[in-house]
């Protein structure tokens, strides 16, 4: 369901976040309230063949808003529910119950993010990189909203190996009838990751060595990814971090109107150990290819290929909570080797969570 954003209701919403929860629900069961912003100015340029001159654009963006809520109804049960405004009013992306028993027993139950690749399971706000999900190649999953779907799914932690696995709905719109299945396997050989959804960085806080393996299926069609994230502190000498990816829709899910692609990425990054200020700098660098085959038939039959760059000066001021990219994100489009869109983003991007 969809709520429409008013001054008066952003004026509550104001005052609720400012009231002093503790003493609200003193009597009851704890409440945890957080709020995320991501703000960008981007210069975008982008040349089509068969057109006279570039299409230039500059632009101010509120690229994403969240309000956050969590509480415990008991020990083991607890609930999650997050928003996201989209620009003309708020969406539901996260509600669930959830039922912990132990580390190798969990249940979810509600709308989030089902088994599949780590870029949908770190999102936007814990992804390292600016430009999440315009590689072709990253969360290209079937999903209702922002990545989540309507299901139940079981995780559990077995020292180094995560599983997750459940049953989801697919959107209305696909004319599928069918549920989705999902599924995933990861290894962390040194540090392990907590928890169900994961980072694309820890920043130095934790050395990770991970794989991890998503299928889904729904009516006969499928979709795969293999990821792999490293992450090591050099002592003294700063952080490094490499992260990679790739992904086959096989009729399920994809990008650009194709039903079926494949593709890869690859991300390096490095954080400087000197405090600059109140931050730390970070450079990071990301190159993308995928094949959308028979894309978008029959207007135009033949396979597309895009190549994306993506280059980040990150100001890490805290972590995910405080910090500042200049990014250039590069992406170029072919159809038979011949160029069919040729686009360049300049921008400054500021992200503020609590």
């Amino acid at each position: 369901m969809r709520h429409h954003v008013t001054p008066l209701s952003i004026a509550i919403g104001t005052a609720l976040l400012s009231l002093p929860l503790t003493s609200a629900f003193a009597d009851g069961p704890s409440v945890s309230v957080g709020a995320g912003v991501r703000t960008s100015f981007t210069h975008a340029e982008a040349d089509v063949p068969g057109t006279v001159g570039d299409t230039e654009l500059d632009d101010f963006s509120l690229d994403s808003a969240r309000i956050y809520l969590s509480g415990k109804v008991t020990d083991n049960i607890s609930i999650m529910f997050n928003t996201e405004y989209n620009g003309s009013s708020v969406d539901v992306i996260d509600a669930v119950a959830q039922f912990s028993f132990s580390d190798k027993f969990n249940i979810w139950a509600g709308r989030f993010l089902p088994p599949s690749d780590r870029a949908n399971l770190y999102g936007p706000y814990y992804a390292s990189h600016w430009g999440i999900y315009q590689d072709g190649v990253q969360d290209g999953y079937l999903f209702t909203t922002t990545g989540r779907d309507d299901g139940v799914a079981y995780w559990g932690q077995f020292g180094m190996l995560k599983l997750s696995a459940g049953v989801f709905d697919v959107p209305a719109t696909t004319g599928n009838t069918d549920v989705l299945t999902a599924a995933r396997a990861q290894l962390d050989f040194w540090d392990a990751e907590a928890g169900y959804y994961l980072n694309g960085t820890y920043y130095g806080d934790k050395d990770l060595l991970a794989v991890g393996v998503a299928a889904q299926n729904s009516n006969g069609e499928n979709a795969y990814s293999v990821d792999f994230l490293l992450e090591k502190k050099l002592g003294g000498a700063g952080v490094i971090t490499a992260e990679a990816e790739y992904a086959k829709y096989d009729g399920l899910g994809g990008y650009v109107g194709g039903t079926k692609s494949d593709g890869w990425y690859v991300l390096g990054a490095y954080l400087f150990p000197a405090q600059v200020g109140i931050g730390k700098f970070q450079v990071l660098a990301k190159v993308g290819e995928a094949t959308f085959e028979d894309n978008v038939p029959p207007i135009n039959p033949n396979d597309v290929d895009q190549k994306t760059i993506e280059l980040n000066l990150n100001y890490i001021i805290k972590q995910f909570n405080a910090r500042i990219s200049a990014f250039y994100i590069d992406i170029d489009v072919e159809s038979n080797s011949v160029s069919t869109l040729d686009s360049k983003q300049y921008g400054v991007g500021l992200q503020v969570q609590m």
